[in-house]
């Protein structure tokens, strides 16, 4: 499986378990992305929703900055990558 780096973490809300993610590759609602810090893989997740500034969306692009209720809380600075299935 490939994976492309697609953003970093830049915030952890705790209480409401949401990552702000700045975006600097394209993502979309059903994408497997992957958490990785200092070089060890964290989780991976499908993306079943994400929000722009409070407002659902089903896609996002480079340079755009998202919410994603994630499955494991992370920290700032950790990449996030989309896993490509083989032959993509």
């Amino acid at each position: 499986m490939a994976e492309v780096k697609v953003g970093t973490v830049v915030h952890f809300f705790d209480r409401i378990g949401v990552a702000a993610i700045e975006l600097m590759g394209d993502v979309t609602v059903g994408d497997q992305v992957r958490f990785v810090r200092r070089g060890r893989v964290l989780f991976e997740q499908k993306i079943s929703s994400m929000q722009i500034e409070h407002d659902p969306v089903a896609a996002a692009r480079r340079g755009q900055s998202i919410g994603l209720k994630t499955d494991e809380k992370v920290r700032e600075g950790t990449r996030v990558y989309r896993v490509e299935p083989p032959g993509q």
